[in-house]
């Protein structure tokens, strides 16, 4: 017996998409088990209705609240918290941001905060009979909602309960709980504030005053002032003027020294040739007035006489005379001044050491002396913060009741229900599918036969049959060799009706020749030709593998496979 080329095995194209979905599979799919979608999805709708509406409605109140800091931006206090941060921080003075308001959003939902509201809850609660022994505040923080309006200072709250004669009273004393807050705080870091300047200044004004009297007595002690050794900058800024300090007489004698130093070297060198007026001292008044009255005399006589008259000689000789005793006196008087200043600076000049010394001693008393007064006056401000009454966080919406509950939300409870019984329901009919084995895609039907599809025909339409089994007779099917007879072989689960038509209407076109149908294929090996026939949701994948094995063992020639179509309408 000799197999047609059609024979040669498993000649099958594969699908064009093997990751692609077919639609028309998924919904043929779950059009086979619709009615177990439908009770799954009743069944699940069901559930849903009675938890929506056995649910107690839940009530909300609401109101909103402003944040904003209410205390002024300048001033004394905020000049205080620029120049003193650390004092600032300690009195809750320090600056305002979105990070500070979200601290403050998480603070307000803190037990510290709440907790007064909290045990209100709970004592209404037990009055109504409710069992709260295992009700903690992280069970009742999820009904309090605390929520920060974005890129505003403006802050939510919400509050729900199915008590709805409990939702008012405990939103109306958040309301209350969060300006008592707001003011706490701040009165909180003021006293504190206050309290630590206060300690220091005891700690300070006994040291100021023990560091100015050590300063003091030293200066008595040495015979110095309280500006003596210190710079001229601290001495001009403490306003004590020249005349209190030693040291600065101490420097004007040496300059004085000095002075009459010059001044005498001068005189000493000017000799009997010139006279030398100090610029303090009056030389004596009436050889002064003879010195001139020679010199004038000289001069009218030196226009009349030569230089070498023996008067020119001789008033000469008296000028440089007179000239040297001026000098003479001006020397012994410049030389009485100096020692005198001389043992004026000795008088005012003290050690180094000492100086030095008093120097320390004045600097640390001002030092400590500027610091209580920056203290007190620190001091004298927080004060004055603490007495000024501010007021609390703004409401900007009274506490509300809702007029209706928030929840259940019944409508969407029903519909979630029923969506996730569809869901469900669709992936229950896809696994009863998948488990029946049965073949429903062309694709796969193509591709698990052992031979190719030569005919794919309407199910239920079988006006085109005849047409279809005269092709089949004509072509695949004439060209068998010996015995003439033809075997139709049913695959699956075919319609015993659709088979007996198929069946007569290619005997009808066979004409003479003999046509077998039928699933033993050790009778349809006697057969010269072998024709398969199936129809979607008919075989099985074990089915079509099984019959794929025997045919290859069998050996005869196969004309193709007919594919009865039930979802195929041709006109």
């Amino acid at each position: 017996m000799t197999t047609a080329p059609s024979n040669q095995p498993a000649v099958v194209s594969s699908p064009s998409g093997d990751d692609e979905i077919d639609l028309r599979q998924v919904a043929g799919a779950l059009g086979r088990h619709r009615s177990l979608i439908a009770k799954v999805a009743g069944a699940s709708l069901l559930l849903s209705g009675i938890y929506a509406f056995t649910q107690k409605p839940v009530w909300e109140g609401q109101f909103q609240i402003v944040l904003e800091d209410q205390s002024p931006g300048g001033g004394r206090l905020a000049q205080l918290a620029a120049a003193n941060p650390m004092l600032a921080n300690l009195a809750g003075l320090g600056g305002s941001g979105t990070s500070s308001l979200e601290t403050e959003v998480k603070i307000l939902e803190s037990p510290s905060v709440l907790k007064p509201v909290y045990d209100y809850v709970l004592k209404q609660k037990r009055k109504a009979g409710v069992n709260v022994d295992r009700f903690t505040f992280a069970d009742w923080l999820p009904s309090l909602k605390v929520e920060l309006e974005k890129g505003t200072s403006v802050l939510n709250i919400a509050y729900q309960d199915t008590d709805k004669q409990l939702v008012l009273p405990v939103i109306k004393r958040v309301s209350q709980t969060y300006q008592t807050y707001s003011g706490r705080d701040r009165s909180r870091g003021l006293t504190q504030g206050v309290s630590y300047l206060e300690e220091q200044l005891t700690k300070l004004r006994p040291q100021a005053n023990q560091s100015m009297r050590a300063a003091q007595a030293f200066a008595l002690n040495n015979g110095l002032g309280l500006q003596d050794g210190m710079p001229a900058a601290v001495s001009a800024g403490s306003g004590a003027g020249a005349s209190g300090s030693v040291e600065s007489s101490r420097e004007a004698a040496q300059n004085k020294v000095n002075a009459l130093q010059q001044q005498l070297s001068a005189a000493r060198a000017a000799g009997s040739t010139r006279v030398y007026v100090a610029p303090q001292l009056e030389a004596n008044a009436d050889l002064y007035a003879k010195l001139q009255g020679m010199e004038a005399r000289l001069q009218e006589k030196s226009a009349l006489l030569l230089a070498n008259d023996p008067s020119i000689l001789t008033l000469n000789r008296q000028i440089r005379s007179l000239t040297q005793v001026i000098n003479q006196q001006t020397i012994g008087l410049l030389e009485g001044q100096l020692q005198t200043a001389r043992a004026q600076l000795t008088s005012l000049t003290r050690p180094r050491p000492v100086v030095l010394k008093h120097r320390e001693l004045v600097r640390t008393a001002l030092r400590d002396e500027k610091t209580v007064t920056e203290l007190e006056a620190q001091l004298q401000t927080l004060r004055l913060e603490k007495a000024r009454q501010t007021d609390p966080w703004e409401l900007i919406s009274t506490p509300t009741l809702l007029d209706r509950p928030v929840a259940p939300r019944k409508k969407q409870i029903v519909a979630l229900g029923l969506l996730a019984g569809l869901v469900a329901g669709s992936g229950a009919a896809f696994l009863a599918d998948r488990r029946t084995g049965l073949v429903y895609s062309e694709d796969e039907l193509k591709s698990l036969m052992p031979c190719p599809l030569i005919k794919h025909l309407p199910a239920s339409n079988r006006n085109g049959w005849t047409d279809a089994a005269d092709l089949l007779a004509a072509g695949p099917l004439a060209q068998s060799h010996g015995n003439s007879a033809i075997a139709l072989i049913p695959i699956g689960n075919i319609p015993n009706e659709q088979l007996q038509a198929f069946g007569a209407e290619l005997r009808r076109a066979l004409g003479g020749r003999e046509l077998m149908v039928s699933t033993d294929l050790r009778q349809t090996s006697r057969c010269s030709t072998q024709l398969l026939l199936t129809s979607q949701g008919a075989a099985t994948r074990t089915q079509l593998s099984q019959l794929r094995q025997k045919l290859a063992l069998q050996g005869t020639p196969l004309a193709g496979w007919v594919l009865l179509d039930p979802d195929l309408n041709l006109e």
